[in-house]
């Protein structure tokens, strides 16, 4: 029984990291509530955008009276705003899983095209609507970014995903047998140790080679958050499987069960891959203090 609690707990606490994470970080949509025509919708605001996936903004809204222009620039530019309309567009969606599991069979709304950016590149932008009351401008002083990114193929990007998600669940499993002196610990920390290297240290450089050309961005090369928060994460799961390879110490499960699920709740791709648009070089953000 105390086993089952062990687990159903790591589970809950691993399930709220990893949906906290995903509504946190900077590249997942952005949403925004706005009443319009009576109606209030909510819209989600692309932040990534592959160079397999058509390079426009949507807003969700399936008014086909209503019009908007977009307004965009090279992210950290001095140029002028560029300005395009939106349509409204039907777009059928060709995924077996889309249409049998969620039941989607179309995508529609307002759509913008914008300009493909090389890898890393990123845009800014904002828009005005106009509905039946006039025309409002959304999120000027706040524009929305845009972070372009190559194909991750899904071989890579699924294992990594779910391998990351399961070693996250044993290190928080081992944690807590290390807390209730249960002596399965080691074992988990063991396998919490192994699928870490396989996910965040073959299958995560990856990612982020077909994503934006780099094997690693940590160090010694650079500052990539993601990638150091991952090497610190390391760092700590060896010292715990080590020191308890010739006795009971458990106090180095928990501090490492602890630094991972803190480094899984930083947003993912924060301070990430930037191309300068000056330079032509692409660089990567600063690791936070408190590490």
């Amino acid at each position: 029984m105390k086993k089952i609690i062990l687990w159903l707990l790591a589970f809950i606490i691993t399930l709220v990291a990893a949906i906290y994470q995903r509504e946190t970080g900077p590249t997942y949509p952005r949403r925004l509530k706005i009443p319009l025509n009576n109606t209030i919708n909510e819209l989600k605001l692309v932040r990534s955008l592959g160079l397999n996936e058509k390079p426009q903004v949507r807003l969700n809204i399936n008014d086909s009276t209503i019009k908007a222009r977009l307004f965009y620039k090279k992210f950290k530019s001095d140029e002028e705003y560029q300005v395009t309309d939106f349509s409204y567009k039907v777009y059928p969606v060709h995924s077996p899983f889309m249409n049998k599991v969620f039941k989607i069979y179309e995508e529609k709304g307002l759509f913008a095209t914008v300009p493909q950016q090389p890898p890393a590149g990123k845009l800014q932008y904002y828009f005005e609507i106009t509905d039946s009351k006039g025309s409002r401008i959304f999120l000027k002083d706040t524009p929305v970014v845009i972070r372009f990114k190559g194909d991750v193929p899904a071989l890579v990007l699924i294992p990594h995903i779910l391998l990351m998600f399961v070693a996250m669940l044993f290190s928080t499993l081992a944690g807590f047998m290390a807390i209730s002196k249960v002596s399965f610990y080691k074992k988990y920390a063991l396998w919490t140790l192994f699928l870490f290297i396989i996910g965040g240290f073959i299958l995560g450089p990856l990612v982020q080679y077909f994503a934006f050309g780099d094997l690693w961005t940590g160090v010694p090369f650079g500052w990539d958050l993601t990638d150091n928060k991952t090497l610190i994460a390391l760092i700590f799961w060896i010292l715990a499987v080590v020191m308890n390879r010739r006795g009971d110490k458990p106090f180095y499960t928990i501090l490492a069960a602890i630094v991972l699920l803190v480094v899984f709740s930083i947003p993912h791709s924060l301070f990430g891959s930037e191309l300068n648009y000056s330079s032509g070089q692409v660089t990567t953000g600063i690791i936070l203090s408190f590490f």
